[in-house]
């Protein structure tokens, strides 16, 4: 299966949401995408909704923990939403949601990120 890749702008937000396998076929595609748009919205803030996310490796963690990164770098925040049972697994093992966000659902995650849903 592949990725698919959502992509909507929310005031200084940019929602991600996945579809699919995020491994390292689809994994270059994911950052350059992430990357394109927050550079041509100047955005500071990620959401990353992972609900339909039914797999990922260690190529996709480094995606999303190099836009972490990024968005850090600027001021910003990732907040990662509505993860699904088989990728909860590998964020717990890495340690990644010792350092950010998750939250329930996308309003919460919006709502953290000082958007009015």
């Amino acid at each position: 299966m592949s990725l698919l890749i959502d992509l909507e702008k929310k005031e200084e937000v940019l929602c991600v949401r996945l579809v699919g396998e995020l491994d390292h076929h689809t994994a270059m595609k994911l950052r350059e995408r992430v990357d394109a748009a927050l550079n041509e919205h100047h955005l500071t803030h990620v959401l990353m909704n992972l609900e339909k996310l039914t797999f990922m490796d260690s190529s996709g963690l480094g995606v999303v923990l190099g836009r972490y990164k990024k968005v850090q770098s600027v001021g910003g925040e990732m907040v990662i939403c509505c993860i699904s049972p088989q990728v909860k697994r590998l964020f717990e093992l890495s340690g990644l949601f010792k350092i950010v966000t998750f939250t329930s659902n996308e309003r919460e995650a919006l709502m953290s990120l000082g958007v009015a849903s």
